[in-house]
This record gives structure tokens, sequence and C-alpha cells, in this order.
């Protein structure tokens, strides 16, 4: 028989997007699947819809929590998980309906720990096409020694956000024991990179990955308000938590020194911190969006990282920008920020 696959939807606020989401898993070609609906207190109609998928099918599971986040609803959903396997899916986004056949075959046939695909962003905007995503990877199955072979590169293989294995859990299915015995590593308080820290923890415990080449069965769903943005003046912060995080499941495993990695991704987020600074923020004024950069620059933590980063295959641009950052030449960020992403937008919108 089979082996059951338990997907973990975590539900909040989803109400106009969920059954689109729960209905793309209902279809799966694969047909021993477990849905376990997560509903993190969401405070609109997504319980009652929960409690209903539920009493129509006896395959979902629903639970409800208080709201405590992605990371505390995904893991709660691990625990009420009766299957062999796990999977993820997002509420707000969807997948094709052989997305699960194809990783359990492929898993299956190798032998493997995690089997992995790409994903797909698709725009509510028509005029932006979708963008696919998948991982970094020269072959489709390594085993243990290859594994061990890409700690190296694993989460920064030099170049700008250069991650070898694609971090989102949702493209993944696992083993469930890989998932089980790393929960606690799983830091419910990281809100910026939570995929990262636990997909990099089940990739160090994994006795063999494999990937499917070219195979993009996951639709993440990119809207206007994914689009434009929120201005979030606590990123940084959150993404040195991330850091601290990384570093202490680097710790944990004991494998391979990932230090250098973590501050060279670190780093790349805190590029883009500083960029969404100046592109996003349209509360504070000219004066004060520069005085934010100059502080985000002149962090300790940013400092080391822009001092001590060995990221050698990055582009002039980027080099131009971390040495901006690490001179704290705020006003030539802030220009060169705007001018881009005018001009990006402007572009890529018309594609």
């Amino acid at each position: 028989m089979m082996e059951k696959i338990s997907v973990i939807v975590p539900v909040y606020g989803v109400e106009k997007v969920l059954e689109r989401c729960v209905d793309s898993i209902l279809v799966q070609t694969y047909k021993n699947i477990e849905i376990v609906l997560v509903d993190d207190g969401s405070p609109d109609n997504c319980p009652a819809m929960c409690d209903a998928y539920a009493e129509k099918y006896n395959n979902i599971v629903v639970v409800h929590k208080p709201n405590g986040g992605l990371t505390s609803a995904w893991k709660e959903g691990v625990r009420h998980a009766s299957g062999d396997l796990v999977g993820f899916v997002d509420s707000d986004d969807w997948i094709d309906a052989d997305m699960y056949e194809r990783l359990y075959t492929e898993l299956l046939h190798q032998g493997a720990d995690i089997a992995m695909a790409g994903l797909v962003f698709d725009y509510e905007d028509p005029n932006f096409p979708p963008r696919r995503e998948t991982n970094r990877m020269d072959m489709s199955v390594y085993d243990r020694s290859e594994v061990e072979a890409l700690f190296p590169v694993l989460l920064n293989d030099g170049s700008f956000i250069g991650r070898t294995i694609q971090p989102s859990r949702v493209t993944k299915l696992f083993r469930k024991k890989l998932v089980e015995q790393n929960l606690d590593l799983w830091d419910e308080r990281v809100n910026v990179g939570e995929d990262l820290q636990m997909v990099f923890a089940a990739v160090l415990d994994a006795d063999k990955i494999c990937a499917i080449p070219d195979y993009y069965p996951y639709h993440y769903w990119y809207n206007m308000s994914s689009m434009t943005g929120g201005h979030d003046p606590h990123y940084l912060e959150k993404i040195k938590f991330l850091k601290e995080r990384m570093e202490f499941i680097s710790d944990k495993k004991s494998v391979y020194d990932f230090y250098p990695q973590i501050r060279n991704d670190f780093l790349s987020l805190a590029v883009m911190a500083v960029k969404n600074e100046i592109w996003r923020n349209h509360t504070d004024s000219f004066g004060q969006v520069l005085k934010n950069v100059r502080a985000m620059c002149q962090d300790s933590v940013v400092q080391e990282a822009l001092q001590n980063h060995t990221m050698d295959k990055i582009g002039l641009s980027v080099k131009l920008y971390i040495f901006m950052m690490k001179h704290r030449l705020t006003l030539p960020c802030y220009l060169v920020t705007k001018v881009f992403f005018t001009f990006y937008y402007k572009v890529f919108s018309h594609k």
C-alpha cells in the first residue's frame, strides 16, 4: 500500500482563496493523502470553512489554535499528522494535481528522505508574467556523501542570495522523521526566513535527497499587497535573529562550519533591507529615511558582515552597493535604489 502523505496547511485570513488551495490538494492523483488544516486563530470565516471541509471529507483534519504565526501553525500540524511523509502548502497558494504523485514516485524510486520540485510565482497583476524558481543543484540525486559535498555551498555559493537548495518547505516532500526530530530547533519567533531554518536542519540530517528537474508544480500567489509590500521598520532585527538561529542550528548539528555562509546570506538580506527601507518607507521624510539607512549601515552585525563576507561571485552593482553601505554613503544608496526600482518595475511589468 502506498504510504500516507500528510499535507499541512496553515490557515489565517484567507477566506477568499482557501477553497482554491484545499481543492487543489483534494484532486491530487496520489490518493493516500491526509490534509491537516491548522486554523491559526483566523479572525474571518476560515475556521468555519475548515470545519465544513472536515465534515465533508474524511481525510481532512482540522486543528484550531490561538494565533501564533506561521511556524507555530505548521509545527502544530506536524504534531497532528498521521502520515509517513509530510508536505506543506500555504493557504493562499495552490498545487498541480500530480505534484505529490511525482514527488512520492521519485522519493520512493531513489530511496530518498526528501524530494524536491520548483515553484512558480503567479502574479495577480496580469502585466507581470509568471516567474520560476528552483534549486541550483548540478545533480538530481545526492547520497549522504554527496549531500556533505554540498555543505561548502549549501547556504551560499559566493553569489548574492546564493542558496544552492531552494529553501521553501512547500516545494518538498519529507520523511516525517526528519521533521519531527527537528521541531524544537525551529524557533517560532522567527518570522523572516522561517522556511530557511526548517529546510536547513532537515537537509543536514538527510541520508539522501532528490530533485525533479524542470518541474514547477507549486504556485505561489503574488497578490498586489505582496507586490507593493509594506514597510517593516523591524526587518533588520528580524534577519539578525534569523542569523542567530541559523548559527544555533549549525552549532547543534556540528557537521560543518556554516558561519561564513550564514554571514553571506545575512549580508544579502541586509542589502535588501536597506533597499526596502528606501523604496517602501512612504511614511518618514526623506531626511529620516537617510538617517534610518545610516543607522542600518552602522549596525555592528551589518558592519561585521560587510567587512568579512566571502562572496566572490557578486556582480559589479552589488559590489558597489556593499561598498556604499560599508562606508555609510547613504545618499548614493538612496539615489541608486530609487533609479533601479523605478526602472525595474517599469520594464518588468511590460515583459
